[in-house]
C-alpha cells in the first residue's frame, strides 16, 4: 500500500511540476504576439487487476499526455479572413485618397476657372495686351496643372506597383518558411513543447500571409498545412515541402496581375495585394478621365482659335498642343495670337465676336463640368472606400478580440493556476511523506 502511495504521489508531483512549468511559460510569453496559451494534458493511470491487487483494478496516479494549445481553428480562420479583407480595404483606401489628393493638389479646377475668367475679362477690351497676356499665362498654368495632376497619378501608381512587388516577394518568403515548418512538424513529437512552438510559428506565418493575399488553409493529422492562394478554389501554393512561386506582372496601362509559376494565373480578392490592384485600377481610370478632359479642352480651344483671326488679322493658330493630361502644352507664343475677332476681320479689330464664340464653345463642351465630375467621382469613391475600410476594420478587430480572449494569456487566470498547481505539488509531496512514514512504521512492526 505504501509503495502504491509513493508511486501515485510521485506521479502527482511530476504532473504538478509540469503544470507549473507550463503556467510559467504562459506568463513569460503573455506579451508575445502570436503566442497561444498552453495547458498540460493529463490522464489517469489505472492498471487492471493482478496479483496483490484488490478488486478489478488498482489506481496508479496520473501521467502527462502532452501540451494542448488553446486555439480554436474557426476563430483563427476568422481572424485571417477578416484581417485579409481589412488589409485590402485599407490599402485601397490609401490609394484612393492619394488619387484624390493628386487631382486636388494640382489645382486643375481652379486653373480652369482662372482661364475662363481671363477670357471673360478679355471681352471687355479685346485689344488690351495685358489682358491677352493674362489669357496666355492662364492657359500656360492650366496646361501645367494638368501635367502636375498626371505626374501625381503616375507617382501614386509607381508607389502601388513597388509595394505590390515587395508584397509578392514577401508572399514567396512566407510560403517558403511554411514549407520548412511543415518539414519540422512532421518530425516533431505530438503534444511536445517543440510541436506547440512550431504550430505557433505556422499560425503566425499564415496570419502574415493572409494579410497579403486571400488564402485557404487545411491541416493534416501531423499539423502540417496546405495553402491555396486566391481562395478555396485557387491554385495550390504550399503542399508539404512543395512551394509554388508568385509573380506579379504590370500591364501597359499600369494595372497589375498575379500568377503562380506552376499554378497559372489567379485572381486575388483580399489582402494588401488585392488592395493595390484595385488602387491601380482607380489610378488608370482617373488618368483616362483626366486625359479625356484635357483632350476636350485642346479640341475646343483650338477649334475656336481656328474660327477667328489674331490681332494682326492672320488666321487663328492652336492655343494648346499635345494630347492627354501628360502631353498638353501651350502652343501660342504671345497674347497677340488670341483669335478674338471673327474670320475676315481686319488687323487690330475690336470685334469680340469670335471671343464670344470661344466662350460659348467652352460652355458647350462643358470642360469645367467634365473636370468637376471627375473630381466628384474621385471624392465620392474615396468616401465609400473609407466607410468600407472602417466597417471591415471593426469586424477584424472584433474577430481578433474574440480569438485573443480564448487563446491569449490572462495573467489573472495564470496567477490562480500557479496557486492551484503549487498546492497540488505540496499535497503530492505530503502524500509522499505520509507514504514514507507508513512504510517506516510497517518496517518497525515486529
Amino acid at each position: 500500500m505504501a509503495s502504491d502511495m509513493l508511486q501515485i504521489a510521485a506521479s502527482g508531483v511530476r504532473a504538478a511540476r509540469a503544470a507549473l512549468d507550463v503556467t510559467s511559460q504562459n506568463i513569460a510569453n503573455a506579451s508575445n504576439d502570436g503566442y497561444i496559451r498552453r495547458t498540460v494534458r493529463l490522464s489517469e493511470v489505472a492498471l487492471g487487476a493482478g496479483f496483490g491487487r484488490i478488486g478489478e483494478f488498482s489506481l496508479s496516479g496520473v501521467r502527462v499526455d502532452g501540451l494542448t494549445r488553446n486555439a480554436d481553428a474557426f476563430r483563427q480562420s476568422e481572424v485571417r479572413r477578416t484581417g485579409s479583407d481589412a488589409a485590402r480595404a485599407g490599402i485601397a483606401l490609401t490609394a484612393y485618397e492619394n488619387v484624390e489628393a493628386a487631382l486636388e493638389q494640382a489645382q486643375v479646377f481652379p486653373s480652369l476657372t482662372a482661364f475662363e475668367n481671363a477670357l471673360q475679362r478679355l471681352a471687355t477690351d479685346p485689344v488690351d495686351p495685358s489682358l491677352r497676356t493674362a489669357v496666355v499665362e492662364a492657359a500656360r498654368t492650366l496646361a501645367r496643372t494638368f501635367g502636375l495632376a498626371a505626374s501625381g497619378l503616375d507617382t501614386v501608381g509607381e508607389g502601388l506597383r513597388f509595394d505590390a512587388a515587395a508584397g509578392a516577394e514577401q508572399v514567396n518568403l512566407l510560403a517558403g518558411q511554411l514549407g520548412q515548418i511543415n518539414v519540422q512538424l512532421v518530425r516533431a513529437q505530438p503534444g511536445s513543447s517543440d510541436q506547440a512552438a512550431l504550430m505557433d510559428r505556422r499560425d503566425a506565418l499564415l496570419k502574415s500571409l493572409s494579410g497579403l493575399a486571400d488564402i485557404d488553409s487545411t491541416f493534416t493529422a501531423d499539423q502540417t498545412v496546405t495553402v491555396r492562394i486566391g481562395g478555396a478554389s485557387g491554385p495550390l501554393m504550399v503542399s508539404g515541402v512543395t512551394v509554388d512561386t508568385l509573380a506579379m506582372t504590370a500591364a501597359g496601362d499600369g494595372t497589375i496581375s498575379f500568377a503562380l509559376a506552376a499554378g497559372g494565373p489567379l485572381t486575388l480578392s483580399a489582402g494588401s495585394l488585392a488592395g493595390a490592384a484595385q488602387g491601380l485600377v482607380m489610378v488608370r481610370d482617373s488618368k483616362a478621365g483626366l486625359s479625356a478632359v484635357a483632350d476636350s479642352l485642346i479640341a475646343t480651344t483650338n477649334a475656336a482659335q481656328g474660327a477667328g483671326v489674331a490681332l494682326d488679322g492672320s488666321p487663328g493658330q492652336p492655343l494648346l498642343s499635345g494630347s492627354g493630361a501628360a502631353g498638353i502644352a501651350l502652343a501660342l507664343a504671345s497674347g497677340a495670337g488670341i483669335a478674338t475677332a471673327p474670320a475676315g476681320a481686319p488687323a487690330g479689330s475690336r470685334d469680340p465676336a469670335n471671343l464670344a464664340a470661344f466662350r460659348t464653345a467652352m460652355d458647350g463642351a462643358d470642360v469645367s463640368g467634365q473636370l468637376g465630375a471627375l473630381l466628384f467621382a474621385a471624392s465620392n469613391a474615396t468616401r465609400g472606400r473609407r466607410t468600407t475600410s472602417e466597417a471591415l476594420g471593426t469586424i477584424a478587430a472584433a474577430a481578433k478580440l474574440a480569438f485573443d480572449s480564448q487563446a491569449g494569456v490572462s495573467l489573472d487566470e495564470e496567477a490562480v493556476n500557479l496557486v492551484r498547481f503549487q498546492q497540488a505539488f505540496q499535497a503530492s509531496s505530503k502524500a509522499i511523506q505520509v507514504a514514507a512514514d507508513l512504510f517506516d512504521t510497517l518496517l518497525a512492526i515486529r
